[in-house]
């Protein structure tokens, strides 16, 4: 070498650290005998091959001065190729660096980025000795640092039961506005015409799939789609390529700082329970190449992967390092890219040992500990396909829980289903069945009715079958258990019933999930009503069956939800950190939540038995032990109806006091109770608030719910 110097550097931290002279190179390898560091040019061309002869705990490193962020580099790592003994070492692949904190580019696919030769009569037993470096994108030397602007939230603590989630697709949320610069990127994402979106619909956090570097899986390019979600990462550091104007991980920094300037919290979609190497017959990029024993769980056959991902392999957190690794990327999206949480995709598999999920192994016990990540909002989503997976309610606090039985009970009342309405009454009073324990609060359900992963809401009331034939895999992909009602006809109509009947089928889904206890998450675009035209697998639909349409919006459910969403927030009643559970107040002596049949009697337990009960009426107050310090007073009525018109009768009032209608999804007329009863439309939710005879209205929240029904 003639520019550069080498000389011993340190273990830590690990990755590519640049100090200002120079880069200090540090990676793990447990197993490996050699290994080596490719220096690139700016084309990409390996011009150095550097023996890193410093190895200190299983980790490697070497320091070279006059290195400069911009420097592109990878790996080649010496070892066994033993499958059977779980390595596959390699060094004619060319590896990326797990802690880079940027990629440049993808992959190309060939047959050499593969540790064995495809075809070859041994299959994955082979040794393939052809160079994959052509094929391979390059790990690049960053410097992180980012000037944050004076006085600048660097975090946000938004409380739980403060929070409304919006989970959304970076590219698919902005692509088709072509009034917004950097459309489909991070920058897009928080232009001027998103904030104003998001804040005038109420949103306090969004939700982003994942924006962690990933992969296209080989399939799916030779069909000419892509991974679109997202969910096949190889960089658990660096922010996905596609998203960046100009390849700057600035870029993510300005888009965080400018949601957080609107209130606005960040919340990463994170995949570390599985990588984009896939099982035994997948690629060799990076973690696989490094030493493939530690990095994942291997069966007793250490050939083969532990699979209860349903990806084709899983990160093995018992392992020190490996935890250490994902702790290190949470920390570093907290600490230089002041995120403000995390869901964790499968985190049951996270939580697993060698003995099966453990809600107090050293996944979940790291980040109880942590003090960074201890702080911030973690969400798990509770289930995995391996033994034993579907755990929810089964983790610890701090971690909140993506709810999917609240899901389908919501969408099983609305059309109609026998023997549900029950379960709908233990969703709107936050599920304590499942997470009243181990002092868990109850914004510990994270309620939705639509995700990513399945039906938007305009096609959970347009199609009673999914139709996912673009993504190529003969209808076979998708949850078959859609729990859906196409209202009379499959797909889009003019007949002007159907509409009427999906309009008011939304705004009664969409008005449960804002009065349940709980934290409501919602689908970005389903304010809009997008359709995704049945397909309820969208993962590879990087096109306009996966993005959010804009031109088509209707402007009177956007109305509605953002009206819904304010009384939610102008109401502690609606978001309690306590679980109701009908006990009486010390402040009154009456019970905190109280169900109630149309004829205003108490629910006895045979009511709550008929399979045939579409009736539910429930009365709440603030929970029982509420402290001076929080309010404790009012009430709130809430009748669901999935059946008939009825007339329901009101629960009696103190001197003094009325109950005024402020919610009422079929917009008829607010008119005043009459000796205490009101008539209920078919199909309909009502909320009634108990106000003093003197008291102002809710800003005329009636008159203006009844405007975005017309």
């Amino acid at each position: 070498m003639t520019q550069f110097q080498l000389s011993a550097g340190r273990p830590n931290p690990l990755g590519a650290t640049f100090d200002g002279e120079g880069v200090n190179f540090a990676v793990f390898s447990q197993h490996a005998t050699r290994v080596t560091l490719c220096l690139c040019d700016e084309k990409g061309r390996e011009t150095y091959l550097i023996e890193l002869a410093e190895r200190e705990g299983h980790i490697w490193h070497g320091y070279i001065s006059g290195l400069r962020p911009g420097q592109q580099y990878g790996y080649r790592v010496h070892g066994p190729y033993a499958p059977e003994e779980g390595h596959r070492f390699n060094p004619h692949k060319f590896l990326l660096d797990p802690y880079a904190k940027r990629i440049a580019g993808h992959p190309t696919w060939n047959d050499a980025l593969y540790g064995y030769e495809i075809g070859h009569v041994h299959g994955d037993m082979s040794f393939d000795t052809r160079d994959s470096a052509p094929y391979m994108p390059r790990s690049v030397v960053v410097d992180p640092s980012f000037t944050w602007g004076r006085g600048e939230r660097l975090r946000l603590d938004t409380p739980w039961n403060e929070t409304i989630l919006y989970e959304a697709h970076v590219k698919g949320l902005t692509a088709q506005r072509k009034d917004i610069a950097h459309a489909g990127r991070f920058l897009g994402m928080a232009s001027g015409q998103m904030l104003d979106h998001l804040t005038d619909l109420g949103v306090t956090a969004i939700e982003l799939l994942p924006v962690q570097a990933s992969v296209d899986d080989r399939f799916l390019v030779d069909k000419g789609l892509r991974n679109y979600w997202g969910y096949m990462t190889y960089g658990f550091f660096a922010p996905e390529p596609r998203y960046l104007s100009n390849q700057d991980i600035s870029e993510f920094q300005q888009m965080v700082a400018r949601f957080h300037s609107a209130g606005i919290e960040v919340i990463l979609d994170v995949v570390y329970n599985h990588t984009a190497e896939g099982d035994q017959r997948g690629p060799t990029l990076s973690f696989r190449g490094l030493d493939n024993a530690s990095y994942y769980r291997l069966a007793e056959n250490k050939r083969f992967y532990v699979n209860d991902t349903g990806c084709g392999n899983a990160l093995d957190l018992d392992h020190p390092f490996v935890l250490r690794m994902v702790m290190d990327s949470l920390r570093y999206w907290v600490e230089v890219m002041h995120v403000d949480g995390f869901r964790f995709d499968l985190a049951s598999t996270l939580a697993r040992t060698s003995g099966g999920f453990d809600r107090d192994g050293p996944f979940c016990r790291a980040i109880r500990q942590d003090p960074v990540l201890n702080k911030v909002k973690m969400i798990a989503e509770p289930w995995d396909v391996g033994p034993g997976g579907y755990q929810l309610g089964a983790f610890p606090s701090p971690f909140t829980e993506w709810n999917d039985k609240y899901r389908d009970n919501v969408r099983k009342y609305w059309r109609g289903d026998a023997s549900i309405t029950r379960k709908l009454a233990g969703n709107i009073t936050g599920s304590a069945l499942r997470f009243d324990h181990d002092g868990r609060p109850a914004t510990s359900s994270i309620n939705f009715i639509t995700s990513h992963d399945g039906f938007t809401l305009m096609d959970t009331v347009s199609y009673n079958h999914k139709h996912n034939g673009p993504n190529g895999e003969d209808g076979g992909d998708g949850h078959d258990h859609n729990f859906s009602d196409n209202c009379g006809q499959e797909g889009p109509t003019d007949d002007p019933a159907i509409l009427a009947l999906r309009a008011q089928r939304r705004r009664n889904m969409f008005a449960t999930l804002m009065l349940s206890q709980g934290t409501p998450m919602i689908l970005a675009g389903d304010e809009l009503g997008n359709s995704q035209m049945g397909n309820n697998n969208a993962y590879c639909q990087d096109n306009e069956v996966g993005w959010v349409t804009w031109d088509e919006a209707d402007p009177d459910f956007l109305a509605f939800c953002r009206l819904m969403i304010a009384f939610r927030k102008a109401s502690p009643i609606l978001r309690q950190k306590r679980f109701l559970h009908s006990r009486k107040r010390a402040v009154d002596g009456k019970p905190d939540v109280f169900w109630r049949r149309a004829d205003g009697a108490a629910m006895s337990e045979e009511d709550w038995r008929q399979p045939d009960l579409k009736f539910l009426g429930v009365e709440m107050r603030m929970a029982r032990g509420t402290p001076a310090y929080e309010p404790r007073f009012g009430a709130i009525f809430l009748m669901f109806n999935a059946g008939g018109k009825t007339t329901a009768f009101l629960p009696e009032t103190l001197p003094g006091h009325r109950w005024q209608r402020v919610i009422d999804t079929s917009g008829q007329s607010a008119a005043a109770p009459r000796h205490g009863r009101v008539s209920v439309a078919d199909n309909s939710v009502v909320a009634f608030e108990l106000r003093p005879v003197s008291g102002r209205p809710t800003a005329g929240a009636a008159k203006e719910v009844r405007k975005a029904m017309i």
